[in-house]
């Protein structure tokens, strides 16, 4: 059973940091395209970061200089560095992977989602 469980997400203040991270089960990351979304509120969700299976990393350009993803293979994850964060950086953050995907598109499965807060 593919599983993906966000973790990480919490309240932090403009220009905080806050680092979360993608932890699957049923499946290893450097098989998938493994991407970070974001829900804003009254918009619909959109990409934030892709790792797909190759390594390469792909940014929004919202976040890119600022956003960090990487993984880590032997614990299966796929973190997501968030620095110098801003209020519109607020929404609900999860993670869906893509079996030997190129691109964080035609998402298969997701996690549930965690909500990040970016207030003073």
């Amino acid at each position: 059973q593919l599983q993906l469980v966000e973790s990480g997400g919490g309240l932090v203040q403009p220009g905080g940091s806050l680092t979360l991270t993608c932890t699957g089960s049923g499946f290893t990351v450097d098989r998938y395209a493994i991407g970070w979304f974001r829900q804003v509120p009254g918009e619909e969700r959109e990409g934030v970061a892709c790792i797909p299976w190759n390594g390469a990393t792909y940014y929004a350009d919202s976040t890119k200089g600022r956003f960090t993803i990487s993984r880590d293979v032997a614990k299966n994850t796929v973190s997501l560095e968030m620095n110098n964060l801003k209020p519109e950086d607020t929404g609900v953050y999860s993670c869906g992977a893509r079996r030997g995907g190129y691109f964080c598109t035609d998402i298969e499965n997701w996690g549930k989602g965690i909500p990040v807060t970016v207030s003073s």
